[in-house]
């Protein structure tokens, strides 16, 4: 049973030691590569009184337009603090800085000091005002101050300290079929999951994760920042994914753990070769992934490479992320599957909302207190997301009699070929043990007849060459004929959303795939 220390991000920062490090970058210099426990806790209240002075205060929004890095993480925990953070992606046109900051309802932005981004320009349009994050450039790795423009001064109608069911995280589903939908995150959430993070891979202060996620993503802020806050540990913040500076970066850092995306580690693993002596010098426990589904001759070649435990997870934004998590050793994992519930209760419900016993194929619900409390003034998405307190996550998948979950495809993207069925990831499995595929994505494309085909985007390996007919023979001899792919597109990159997600919908129509 997981233990909740504290229910408030302020409360959580209390377990690192003073002098121990907190937040740090690689290239720093020595004397100023970490943030310690102590020095994040000064400047969390530092922060917190900077930003009551400009009259902002608990559940004010504040936009946060940051490149990758240690300010990136510290900024989000002490504002957080105090007010509510919402980091948005700095690639963002002008047009979508618009849509966020609008739908937002932002009480200022928080922008690095000499960044050039559109976010300015839209802000003012939009009486927004600009904070300049000002990083200290004689201070450790994550010390800032905030230079609000001149009259942004007032009284904050809630100042001081935010408390556990004061909203301190708001994210915006990714809107891939619908608009993006807001979802809060109360501090009670987002501590809860930080610890069911912590206690699942059983952080230590000694630990040091290095983070390669963007930190406008549950995945980086909660999984890689904040568990390791809460375990009093240390997060080594990168400045973006870059797989040629990736060794360098673990040589410095000397992690022992990282967590990244399927695409990020194939790219790595790539390179895991040619780095043999800085992986035999390292100090890793394990690895972990989540945010999409890992190939299972991927997770082995993981494990080969450097030695360690893959731990595949299963998260959500709406879920604070974790939800479930392969354990640790000597408890079993299990290639394609996302392990046992890490955190929230986990179920399968059918379509009428009966729950169904193990072994029986539905929608996978959670309920618990990492879960948000709902979408923001969107009542049809509530009443479809939520039924008797469940949290319908929009995933198929099945739960195994020792408590195992196996996900066989988000139901918006399973392909519906003349009304049967067909998973998306099963064939996905089958490509990727080909020999000559390195990553692939299987997809709905348009049909006069079905409605829908199975149609495959595969990347081969360097030098490799084959034919779409001898991958579909491979399928043939693995797969029922109605699942085996009737186009194969090769490509020399398939495309990746944001956090390096692989854009399974609409993938036809950005290839001119049509009936």
């Amino acid at each position: 049973m997981t233990e909740y220390p504290a229910d408030t991000v302020t409360a959580l920062l209390r377990k690192g030691a003073s002098d121990a490090p907190a937040i740090g970058a690689p290239g720093r210099p020595r004397d100023r590569a970490w943030l310690t426990h102590g020095g994040l806790r000064n400047l969390v209240r530092l922060t917190v009184a900077d930003l009551n002075t400009m009259g902002i205060g608990r559940n004010d929004r504040v936009a946060l337009v940051l490149p990758n890095g240690p300010e990136a993480a510290s900024s989000f925990v002490a504002i957080a603090c105090g007010a509510t953070t919402a980091p948005l992606n700095p690639a963002y046109k002008a047009e979508e800085f618009s849509f966020y900051l609008t739908d937002l309802q932002a009480k200022a932005l928080v922008v690095l000091a000499g960044m050039e981004t559109s976010a300015r320009a839209v802000a003012a349009d939009l009486g927004v005002p600009v904070v300049d994050l000002v990083p200290d450039a004689d201070g450790p790795a994550g010390a800032f101050t905030l230079k609000p423009p001149p009259g942004l001064s007032g009284l904050a109608a809630h100042p001081g300290e935010a408390e556990a069911q004061d909203v301190a995280l708001v994210l915006h589903t990714s809107g891939t079929t619908s608009r993006p939908k807001i979802v809060p995150l109360r501090h009670v959430n987002i501590t809860a999951s930080a610890y069911h993070i912590a206690e699942t891979l059983a952080l230590t202060p000694d630990d040091v994760c290095l983070n390669i996620m963007p930190l406008f993503h549950i995945h980086g802020l909660i999984a890689a920042t904040l568990s390791s806050l809460a375990a009093g540990a240390a997060v080594c913040c990168s400045p973006g994914f870059n797989a040629f500076r990736f060794f360098t970066w673990f040589s410095e850092a000397r992690p022992t753990w990282y967590t990244a995306v399927p695409t990020m580690h194939q790219a790595i693993l790539e390179l895991a070769p040619r780095n043999r002596e800085a992986i035999e010098a390292g100090r890793l426990r394990f690895v972990r992934s989540s945010s999409s589904s890992m190939p299972g001759p991927v997770m082995t070649a993981i494990e080969k490479a450097f030695g360690v435990p893959l731990i595949e997870a299963y998260g959500m934004t709406e879920a604070s992320h974790q939800m479930a998590s392969n354990p640790l050793p000597p408890r079993p994992r299990y290639p394609g599957c996302v392990g046992v519930a890490a955190g929230p209760e986990i179920a399968i419900m059918d379509q009428e909302g009966a729950l169904l016993p193990p072994g029986a194929l539905g929608e996978v619900v959670i309920r618990g207190r990492n879960v948000t409390a709902g979408y923001e003034n969107n009542p049809a998405a509530n009443a479809s997301a939520f039924t008797n307190g469940w949290f319908r996550t929009g995933d198929q998948g099945v739960l195994d009699e020792a408590g195992y979950l196996r996900l066989t495809g988000r139901l918006k993207e399973l392909i519906n070929r003349g009304g049967e069925k067909i998973s998306p990831l099963e064939v996905d499995e089958v490509l990727s043990d080909h020999p000559a595929v390195a990553q692939c994505l299987t997809f709905g494309m348009p049909h006069a007849k079905l409605g829908e085909e199975v149609a495959a985007a595969v990347v081969l390996r360097p030098g490799v060459t084959v034919r779409d007919t001898d991958l579909r023979d491979f399928c043939a001899g693995r797969l029922a004929a109605f699942k085996v792919p009737r186009k194969i597109v090769f490509l020399a990159e398939i495309p990746k959303g944001a956090t390096g997600k692989l854009q399974r919908i609409g993938l036809a129509e950005k290839l001119g795939l049509t009936a």
